[in-house]
């Protein structure tokens, strides 16, 4: 359909799944019927193992993929009445992975930003929690992160990806399994980052994960 109302810029994050159903192949759906309300501000986490369909749907809530019935609002909005690329301007999103690339911490956090002003990349870095040990490294935000990123611990490259994320001023923030490769510090590091974010800054969390102990 053609774009009616747009999503605001930026959202509250009221997020609502009502009566969904999609199937890869709309004969064979994997959701029949979901439902699921998340009010603005609020942190959520979808809990379960791998392959029941919780990365389908933040795919969903992102339009990665459009569902066969049912609807799927953004602050009332339906999604389908928006563009793809406006849809998902409202999220961060932190994967597994955290993906680095070998240059300076400052271009890594601004990578997927128009020429950001440094105030702004310090910013992001302090609402991650990451500008603590940016500051305490050698060379600071121009330290060189090495190609396989083995200079910094995998909590620190986590941080830098939440930054990355931050820098995009999201309403709604996706961690997709984004602990599930941490250690218990790296882990309670990024969990307290996220809560933080949660609490002080009213971000509207989404938290995909299989363990429970993160839902708790």
């Amino acid at each position: 359909p053609s774009t009616i109302t747009q999503i605001a810029k930026p959202c509250k994050g009221a997020v609502k799944f009502d009566h969904v159903r999609f199937g890869y192949d709309a004969q064979k759906p994997v959701i029949k019927d979901f439902s699921l309300e998340v009010e603005p501000g609020q942190m959520v986490a979808i809990v379960g193992p791998t392959g029941a369909g919780k990365t389908t749907l933040v795919n969903l809530l992102m339009r990665f993929y459009d569902i066969d019935a049912g609807t799927i609002t953004i602050d009332g909005v339906n999604t389908v009445l928006d563009t793809r690329s406006d849809v998902r301007s409202n999220f961060g999103m932190v994967l597994q992975d955290a993906w680095l690339f070998s240059g300076t911490i400052r271009e890594n956090i601004a990578y997927g930003a128009k020429d950001p002003e440094e105030k702004y990349i310090r910013l992001a870095a302090k609402l991650a929690q990451a500008d603590h040990f940016i500051e305490l490294l050698p060379d600071g935000y121009d330290t060189i992160i090495k190609e396989d990123g083995t200079n910094l611990s995998q909590g620190q490259r986590q941080l830098l990806t939440i930054a990355r994320a931050m820098l995009s001023n999201p309403s709604i923030i996706v961690l997709d399994e984004a602990t599930a490769m941490l250690d218990p510090i790296g882990r309670s590091e990024v969990i307290s980052t996220i809560e933080r974010l949660n609490r002080d800054e009213g971000i509207t969390v989404v938290l995909i994960t299989h363990h429970m102990a993160e839902a708790e």
